[in-house]
């Protein structure tokens, strides 16, 4: 039997023969690998999947694309959906939570912890798409791009379209209700989820679905949906959501909840599914999940327009909702220097911000008359040039402005490290002007170089702080960057998390944009659906004494990573190719 350990707290497992000797010790600030190391976490009994619990295994699971590191207990790799309800048994047994993770491509750093890491990549089956229904049934470690290329060759398509969807899980995007520049028009992921198989806290496995009610027989969903009419009926409805912000993956969804029951009293399939969609598998961990779909578009078209002034970019935006564009994406001015400095082809030179905005239409005729529509409106607002393109080729050379950031941000390493630990803050629309000069003093204060982009049609934008490592003083004005912006949030009613969730790295700072009776409701709910804290121990909800900037895997000063691992770890960032299955950097047959 595994040796029982504190949910969320260090293994108290030893190493692997092969990976004998003590850890480094950590520094204060830096990655917490567990400080002793007792008889290893055994294999849970009857789990037949793969299980790793040495050094350079659990290195391989420490990090992922956001800014942590933390050393697992132990990783297990599930061969089918039986094999995840017999580790949630095993965990509420023995103690240890449970870290579900697809490809570990968030930013909020919910894929990593000191438990057992649950690798669900494989279990990436896609069935044959129900043309009919417009729905697709698939594993939750099948790939966006995966599904959503399996339904365009029935003519459909999968509309939520994350920048990371090449390489980002279905299950990933489920549990932290991913968005991505079409939010704009198709919304975000929990509006296409039709169904969720789930194992619950207790192991019990059920299908949920939108159209029938919650699964029956199963204390831990009736004491959820408990939780959430409780709620709804104490509370405010304004103290459970951000008024006014467009992009909300922060907190549990309990005040959606309630107006699914408010609407309809029977539709308990459909509240508790608006409630597991974003939950970042601290209620549930997914075995299936079944999707809606669209048809794809006609034809569509691509407009990238130049301003001077964030103001006028940002009346623009706004415009661009109101004339139906698909997307709308901002490049502001501290993008475009940083851009104009690599001599990255196509940028525009003595502008404050760039609008890069999509149309479609039934055909070809249809989009371009939406894309003149949308000029028109762009000129009015104050654009001094809009450019539009229709066609394959010219559309995606304008697209490629938006995607240049990360390879662009990789180029400023080692000496500047990008940290995206204020990156997903979502304002009401009439906000954002005050939200990006906000950030923009709040960078200059912090002598910090940082770039702002994102989705501008949703006033929800990406920042990337890129930190000079070598400055002696660098983590003390990374936490001043933290703390102003967290208070820039909330004074304009805003959220931390648009889109990423709130993970390990936003757990801690919820109460600076969530009201104490919104956090004792999610602690209610979490309490009610795993009452054992078993999964996802300390997302978002914070254990005591958690601090986002813990666990810095940029730190010069953390404990390096074995080269195996180290390798590895480079090679996906450097790729992009957050979807490699870790375990083959140990053995390519696995």
């Amino acid at each position: 039997m595994a040796a029982p350990i504190s949910p969320g707290s260090p293994a108290s497992g030893s190493l692997a023969p092969e990976a004998s000797g003590a850890a480094a010790a950590p520094r204060e600030g830096v990655a917490r690998p567990a400080p002793a190391f007792g008889p290893a976490l055994e294999r849970p009994s009857g789990f037949r999947g793969l299980w790793r619990a040495d050094l350079t295994a659990r290195e391989l699971y420490s990090q992922g694309a956001g800014i942590a590191r933390v050393l697992p207990a132990a990783v297990a790799v599930p061969a089918d959906a039986d094999d995840v309800s017999t580790l949630v048994v095993a965990a509420r047994r023995d103690g240890f939570s449970l870290i579900p993770r697809g490809s570990g491509s968030g930013m909020a750093a919910g894929a990593v912890g000191t438990g057992v890491i649950v690798d669900l990549s494989r279990l990436q089956r896609i069935e044959a798409v129900d043309v009919h229904a417009q729905r697709v049934r698939c594993g939750p470690g099948a790939l966006r791009g995966a599904v959503d290329t399996a339904a365009r060759a029935v003519g459909l398509r999968f509309p939520v379209d994350p920048s990371s969807g090449a390489f980002c899980t279905i299950g990933g995007m489920v549990a932290a209700n991913a968005a991505g520049a079409r939010t704009l028009r198709f919304g975000d992921t929990r509006a296409w989820v039709h169904g969720l198989e789930c194992v619950f806290a207790n192991g019990v496995r059920a299908w949920v679905r939108a159209d029938a009610p919650a699964p029956e027989g199963i204390p831990l969903v009736r004491a959820m949906l408990d939780a959430v009419r409780t709620a709804g009926r104490t509370l405010d409805a304004a103290l459970l959501s951000h008024r006014g912000v467009r992009k909300e993956s922060s907190g549990y969804a309990i005040g959606a909840a309630h107006a699914v029951l408010q609407r309809d009293a029977q539709a308990t399939g459909e509240a508790l599914l608006t409630l597991l969609a974003g939950s970042e598998g601290t209620l549930a961990l997914f075995t299936a999940v079944e999707l809606r779909l669209v048809p794809v578009a006609g034809a569509t078209a691509t407009l990238l327009a130049t301003f001077d002034s964030l103001d006028r970019a940002t009346l623009a935006a706004m415009a661009a909702r109101d004339a139906g564009a698909t997307a709308c994406e901002l490049l502001d001015r501290t993008f475009l220097d940083v851009a104009a400095q690599r001599n990255t082809p196509g940028i525009p030179r003595g502008v404050d911000a760039v609008l890069i905005a999509e149309v479609e239409g039934e055909h070809a005729a249809a989009a371009r008359d939406a894309a003149i529509l949308l000029g028109r409106a762009f000129t009015r607002a104050g654009a001094r040039e809009v450019t539009t393109a229709s066609h394959a080729g010219a559309e995606k050379a304008l697209w490629s402005l938006r995607h240049a950031a990360s390879p662009i941000l990789a180029q400023l390493a080692p000496r500047l490290r990008s940290m995206q630990f204020i990156e997903d803050g979502c304002v009401p629309p009439e906000r954002l002007p005050d939200y990006v000069r906000g950030v923009r003093g709040a960078l200059t204060r912090a002598d910090t170089l940082g770039v702002i982009f994102g989705h501008a049609g949703d006033a929800h934008v990406h920042v990337n702080p890129l930190l000079d490592v070598t400055r002696t003083d660098w983590r003390d004005r990374t936490r001043a960057l933290l703390d102003e912006v967290c208070d820039l949030t909330a004074r304009l009613g805003g959220t931390l998390a648009g889109e990423h969730g709130d993970g390990r790295l936003r757990a801690s700072l919820l109460p600076r944009v969530w009201s104490s009776e919104a956090m004792t409701a999610f602690r209610v709910l979490k309490q009610a659906g795993d009452p054992w804290s078993v999964l996802n121990h300390g997302v978002k909800l914070a254990v005591d004494g958690d601090d986002p900037l813990m666990t810095l895997r940029h730190d010069p000063a953390a404990p390096p990573l074995g080269a195996i691992a180290h390798d590895a770890l480079a090679a996906i960032e450097r790729d992009r190719a957050w979807h490699r299955f870790r375990l083959h950097a140990i053995d390519p047959t696995l």
